[in-house]
Parts: structure tokens; sequence; C-alpha cells
């Protein structure tokens, strides 16, 4: 499958190569206001291209995403000093309005995946500038904080993330809800599985590991300034369901008409992704406290939006 990206920063580059470790595309296409940078990539990405999978990695403008299956959508304008949350958000609004008419001028059949922060008001952004049905405009939502969640889970109970089956909801950001009534370890519910193996999920494991997740984005912007390893990782991985039509159980984030009284918000659930994009979304059994934070975060996300309309 072909596969487009615009924007060529960190976060679109480690989606690349990623996507090449993965052997999760045959053809990448990478797309930037500053061509140089896109080709420097392209050729720096293809160079691993001998020791993994086969793969076409080139750079190119508009026209050449002709044919893609999916787009994913890096592009955006770095925060000024000074600037307010808002202000961003206008300006990255025109930029998507800009990128989002010349996707559609060459290839409307093509999946939008938006990667750009704030995640999930951009992907509104972008399913109102597309036209295109919400099943097939969709962010990457809290892909990442539900893998973080897992890793933490996963060394807590000395097993493998991959066993670990638990979900962050909401907003990818401050608001999000990691849902610990539903987290199972293997077939077991995580508190049966943790005691069974005498390491209970105490509350203050709860509080440390909420924190952690909670806290991780901005831990390693201090650090090195910004994160690109975990989210290109987490894209590619979207960008494979999609490929292989493995309807896989993602957090991704879509448009949705109402999401418990509120209407017109895009937010992450657990969703089946295939080769149409959304084809399902499942609707956790939580608790009470968990539906009210949850709740809460869709009114938080949709009073912004409503402040960028």
């Amino acid at each position: 499958m072909k596969v487009g990206i615009i924007g060529t920063g960190m976060v679109g580059s480690a989606t690349a190569y990623a996507l090449v470790l993965r052997g999760a595309a045959s053809e990448i296409v990478l797309v930037d206001h500053d061509p140089a940078l896109a080709q420097a990539q392209a050729e720096d990405i293809a160079h691993a291209v001998p020791f993994v999978h086969p793969c076409q990695v080139r750079a190119g403008d508009y026209d050449a995403l002709e044919g893609a299956g999916v787009i994913v959508i890096a592009a955006g304008v770095p925060q000024k000093p000074g600037e307010d949350r808002l202000s961003l958000l206008g300006r990255n609004a025109e930029v998507f309005a800009d990128v989002i008419a010349h996707t559609n001028r060459v290839a409307r059949e093509a999946i939008l995946l938006i990667a750009s922060n704030p995640v999930d008001i951009m992907t509104e952004v972008a399913l109102r500038a597309s036209g295109l049905p919400a099943g097939r405009v969709f962010g990457s939502g809290t892909v990442l904080d539900t893998a973080r969640f897992r890793m933490l889970l996963g060394s807590h109970l000395n097993i493998a993330a991959e066993s670990v089956h638990a979900y962050v909801l909401g907003e990818h950001g401050d608001s999000e809800v990691l849902a610990w009534s539903t987290a199972r370890a293997g077939s077991e519910a995580l508190t049966d599985f943790a005691d069974q193996i005498g390491n209970p999920v105490t509350e203050a494991v709860r509080a440390r590991v909420d924190e952690a997740v909670r806290r991780a984005a901005y831990k390693i912007i201090e650090g090195k300034g910004a994160t690109w390893y975990g989210i290109g990782a987490g894209l590619a991985r979207i960008v494979q369901a999609i490929r292989d039509d493995q309807r896989a159980v993602l957090t991704v984030s879509k448009v949705m008409e109402d999401f418990d009284g509120v209407k017109d918000v895009a937010l992450s659930l657990p969703r089946v992704v295939g080769a149409a994009g959304i084809v399902e979304t499942l609707q956790p059994q939580l608790t009470f406290s968990e539906r009210k934070a949850l709740r809460a975060s869709a009114e938080t996300l949709r009073e912004t939006a409503l402040q960028l309309a």
C-alpha cells in the first residue's frame, strides 16, 4: 500500500521509519513545505530499507500522493513565545485547510490519519475540511497513552506489555481517563492477576502509574524537546491495521455525533480499525467515576472546539 506523510519533522519522519521497519507499506511519499527536508528524510530512511523490508521511499509534492491508501498528516506550526493555545489552534486550522484542499484534489479516496496536536481538535478540523465520512478521517488519539499504560502495568506485574489489555480513553491530553476497571492481564482481571502473583495494584501503584501516563509527554519534552518515536510506532501500527484489514481494536480519535450527551466531539474509545477505516466503536463498561471523568473529558474537548469555531 502507498502511504503519504505530510509534514516530515520528527513525528513524520519517525512514522516513515517505523513503517519501513514494520514492513507496513510498499511505497512512502514524504511531503513538506520544505522540499529539501522531505528529500533528506526520504534518502536517509531509504538507506535503511536494505536491512529490513522492501519499500520505495521518496519525497514529492502533493501530486505524488495520488493513489495513496492512507495519508498521515503530521503538519503544523510551532507555538510562538507567549502564544495561547487557541491562537495556535487557529493557525494550525489554517494549515490544515490548505493541506486537505490538496489531498482532496489528488487522493480523495485515501484514509486521513491525523497526528498533529492537539490531535482530537485537529481531527475535527480535518473532518470538516475534507467532507469525508468520519470513519475515514480519524486521529492517533490515545493509542500512545494506551501503550504507555500497558507498558507500566506490564512492568509492575513483570509480564510482557503485549499481555496487558488496558485502555486510555477520552482526550489525548490532561483530561484523559485510564480505564482501570476494564484492565486485564492475560485472561484475568488486572487486580486478580496482581493478587495471584503477590504484587497487588494498590492505590499508591495506581497513583504512580496514572501520573506516569498522564505526565509522560511533559517529562520527555523537558528532556529532549518533543516526543516522536512512540507516536511514530503507534501511527505505523494503525497504518498496518488498515493495510491488512486487521480489524484491530485501537484507541483512536473520531468525531462522534453524540457521546453521553456531548454533541459533535472527537475523542478516543476502543475502535475496530480495518481497510475501510473505523468500522465499529466499542463502549467499555466503566465504573460511575470513570464514566463521569470521560464525560468531563468530552466536555473539555467540545468547549475548546467551540472556541475555535
